[in-house]
């Protein structure tokens, strides 16, 4: 995250923040990679109250003081001896966050296969090299961060298109935003009388009154970022729907020839 700050997240004043170490059951988690985005990553986590190792290879980025709270080694994530040194096999979580594709790959791989980390998370930095990060690299979580600052900035500026925040399940499913025109037919309907495609669902309504996780009577407004998960490649039916179709489109009459 760090300045690549644009992954979706509902934030509260710190002194209304509940204690977070006592909602979920902590982790152990090890992030390769020290830099600004793993630091912040890092420093995230710890109020969540898991257990974070920082593994760094560059000395400049190797500073323990910036996250006192944190184990830190000093090593390369590349090497099974430094993950070996590193007791990754005890981790919950292995978060690649370096700079370099290669080495977040290279990590990725080694957590999955030698160590038998049950979850994978990397960064990709290229969005070329996008679709290695597959579970046949040892990557459960690919995070893109050229296409979340591509989203950021659609989502900012557009109106009335699809944008793709997320993929998830190697691209099985999809989160997806769309901010609502004035003058689209949906304004005013109630969410129970949508018809969305088969394997969509509407997650969370965004609007100036806050975050709505919809209900079926509530109605939607002029401006509303509606927030989709969707399975498979159905977002052109989404699309078409938000666009003035009243049914998905595989519900239309086809004409006959």
């Amino acid at each position: 995250m760090g300045q690549y700050d644009v992954v979706f997240r509902i934030r509260r004043r710190s002194d209304e923040l509940p204690n977070l170490a006592d909602e979920r059951q902590p982790m152990r988690i090890g992030i390769a990679g020290a830099g600004a985005i793993g630091r912040s990553v890092a420093l995230e986590l710890l109020a969540y109250g898991h257990k974070i190792l920082l593994i760094e290879i560059n000395t400049r980025h190797y500073e323990p003081l910036t996250v006192p709270d944190a184990d830190w080694l000093l090593a390369d994530a590349c090497e099974l001896t430094s993950l070996e040194d590193a007791g990754i096999e005890s981790c919950d979580v292995v978060i690649a966050a370096t700079g370099d594709d290669k080495a977040n790959l290279t990590t990725s791989l080694l957590a999955k296969t030698e160590f038998g980390v049950a979850r994978v998370v990397a960064r990709v930095n290229d969005a070329r090299n996008e679709w290695l990060f597959t579970e046949a690299w040892g990557v459960d979580v690919a995070v893109s961060a050229p296409r979340a600052l591509v989203a950021a900035i659609e989502g900012a500026i557009d109106i009335g298109h699809l944008v793709r925040l997320m993929d998830l399940r190697q691209g099985q499913v999809s989160l997806t935003k769309l901010k609502l025109p004035d003058d689209d037919p949906m304004v005013g309907k109630r969410v129970r009388d949508i018809s969305l495609p088969e394997n969509t669902a509407l997650a969370i309504v965004i609007r100036d009154s806050g975050v709505i996780l919809p209900k079926p009577d509530d109605v939607l407004q002029a401006g509303d970022e509606m927030l989709f998960f969707t399975g498979g490649a159905v977002e052109d039916q989404v699309l078409a729907l938000v666009h003035g179709a009243t049914k998905p489109i595989r519900d239309r009459t086809r004409p006959t020839s």
